[in-house]
């Protein structure tokens, strides 16, 4: 059997994509996602739990996430888990985890000229 790594997540961002944009051109988007899900606990009780994934896009996915994602937006992502670390100015060392988005599908996608017209219906 191969080893794979692969995360699927479907939930809900937690802001707008924030945008980088390179000196050469390319573009990154980073949001972070929540998923939710409960458990029964051993007096049988719900426990009601969220995570938080920390999301990094890259080009033709990162632009559609800036265009696409806005808080509170429910999307699906595919990708994979990526550990990294990486050195502060004052020399601490910080670790994180993200996943890499290969694809993304946001379900209720709501641009910005939409929201205009939506305020002036009101």
């Amino acid at each position: 059997m191969a080893m794979r790594n692969s995360v699927s997540l479907i939930g809900r961002a937690g802001s707008k994509a924030e945008i980088i944009t390179f000196e050469k051109g390319g573009t990154k988007a980073s949001v972070a996602l929540a998923t939710h899900d409960y458990y029964i606990n051993a007096l049988g009780d719900r426990v009601d739990e969220t995570q938080w994934h920390n999301l990094v896009a890259f080009g033709r996915n990162a632009n559609y996430m800036q265009t696409a994602v806005n808080k509170g937006s429910q999307m699906a992502v595919e990708g994979k888990l990526i550990h990294r670390s990486y050195e502060t100015a004052s020399g601490e060392i910080r670790y994180v985890t993200e996943i890499r988005v290969n694809d993304v599908v946001v379900f209720d996608v709501e641009h910005d000229d939409q929201k205009q017209n939506a305020k002036v219906a009101q």
